[in-house]
């Protein structure tokens, strides 16, 4: 019986050498831990990063061309030219945006805005033409004849 209570002694020694270093450590963890939040936490100098807006460089352009073509209406019709929309979209410039593209949109499509402002900003910046008149120009054909469309849509910026 001696024998068992000794190894009981031992057991519970070995038990209490475990709570010890179980205290021990936590209590150095628990300072560890505090130490290192507060040496995270930032001061009272804090910078605030906000979200920023995009630019949008084409906006003026944009609205400016809208009121030429269609006077802003989103459901414009040109029977004589076949356009549609806000921007006055045409078949053939539609078909060629899908070619260059491969976003298959209908002409009804050219209804919604945001669709056709996708296609006008595509042509506005596929050649890096940073300048509205030659953005408002090519948008509107070739030649002398786009000088005055050019006037029409300088009068709107």
């Amino acid at each position: 019986m001696e024998g068992s209570g000794k190894e009981l002694n031992k057991k519970s020694g070995y038990a209490r050498r475990i709570v010890k270093w179980g205290f021990r450590n936590c209590i150095l963890i628990v300072c560890f831990l505090s130490f290192q939040f507060k040496a995270a936490a930032p001061g009272a100098s804090v910078a605030f990063i906000f979200k920023s807006e995009p630019v949008e460089a084409y906006t003026r352009l944009i609205n400016a061309v809208v009121m030429v073509e269609s006077s802003g209406d989103t459901l414009a019709f040109n029977l004589i030219e076949e356009a549609y929309g806000a921007f006055q979209i045409r078949p053939i410039r539609l078909l060629d945006y899908y070619q260059r593209t491969g976003r298959k949109y209908k002409i009804e499509d050219c209804y919604n805005y945001k669709i056709s402002k996708e296609i006008f900003l595509y042509y506005a910046i596929r050649n890096e033409n940073l300048d509205y008149q030659t953005i408002a120009r090519n948008w509107n054909g070739s030649g002398k004849m786009t000088l005055d469309y050019w006037k029409k849509v300088l009068a709107h910026l």
